[in-house]
This record gives C-alpha cells, structure tokens and sequence, in this order.
C-alpha cells in the first residue's frame, strides 16, 4: 500500500471520527425515541425523566450537528487537498522552465549542452557500429566455417566416387 500524505491521514481520521458520531448520533436517536415512548406510555412518571429525556434529546442534536460539521470540514479538507496538488504541479514546471531559461541564455551553457549532445550522440553511433563490426565478424565466421564444412563434404564424396569407380574397374 503506498504511504500517505499528512493531508490523507488527517481526511481519513476525519472521516473514521464523522462515521462514529454519525453512528452515536443514531444510537442516542433510537435511545431518545424508546425513551419518548416510555415518556408517554407512563404518564406517571416524574418530571424529572422527561427532564433526563429532554437532555438526552438535546444531546443527540448536538451529536448531529457535530457529525456535519465534522463531514463538511472533511469535503474543506479534500478541496484544500486539490488545491495544494494544482500548485505543487504548477510550481514544479515553473521550476523546470526557469532551469531552461537559465541554461539556454548563457551562451556558456548554450555550448556545454551541445558539447553534451554531441558527446552522447558519438557514443550510441560508436555502440551501434561495435555492434555491426561484432555482427559482421560473426557473420564471416560463419560463413568461413560453413565454406569448410561443404569443402570436407565434397572432398569425402570425391573420395567416395574414387572407391566406387575402381571398384567398378575391378568387376570389370
């Protein structure tokens, strides 16, 4: 997995820490509704769990709220995050741009590239022709080789022909 930036780690944290207040904020919901209900159906009850009832509405509210702000300060994160790449890739060609300029306006550097090119340029030409004489050696070997190879072959069927003539002579 590759490695993350600050702004990653902090986006992910973020949004680990929204998941898990918008999960409180349901649970202390479904508390607050189970709680409301019992609230009605024992009207007896005292003031005092509506009061308790009455907080812990007020808490998931604010639970709620914290979750969205918590989401929108995540999607600030992500646009701050696309921002920072536009720049960073922005700088960087400005970075390369202004090397050029730099070298291509002294007419010092101007010559220390070509001699540069140049110096390349004769290096591959150099490669490319040891490798065609490399070739070529290798080719007039074998060609050499399979010269000598048809020479013993005609000179065993010379042979050859010699005994079967005399053969014939001494049948004859």
């Amino acid at each position: 997995m590759a490695t993350q930036t600050r702004t990653q780690r902090q986006a992910a944290a973020n949004k680990a820490a929204a998941t898990r207040k918008r999960n409180a904020a349901k649970q202390s919901a479904s508390s607050a509704r189970g709680s409301a209900r019992r609230t009605r159906a024992a009207a007896s009850e005292t003031t005092r769990q509506a009061s308790r009832t009455g907080k812990q509405a007020g808490r998931t509210a604010a639970r709620r709220f914290d979750a969205a702000t918590e989401r929108i300060g995540e999607l600030g994160r992500r646009a701050e995050r696309a921002l920072y790449i536009q720049v960073g890739a922005a700088a960087t060609a400005r970075d390369a741009v202004a090397r050029n300029v730099r070298t291509y306006t002294n007419i010092d550097s101007v010559v220390r590239e070509l001699d540069k090119y140049e110096r390349r340029g004769a290096r591959a030409l150099g490669r490319s022709e040891r490798t065609l004489q490399r070739r070529g050696r290798d080719l007039e070997r074998d060609v050499k080789g399979a010269q000598r190879e048809v020479g013993r072959q005609a000179n065993d069927l010379r042979r050859d022909a010699v005994e079967v003539v005399e053969r014939v002579k001494r049948l004859a």
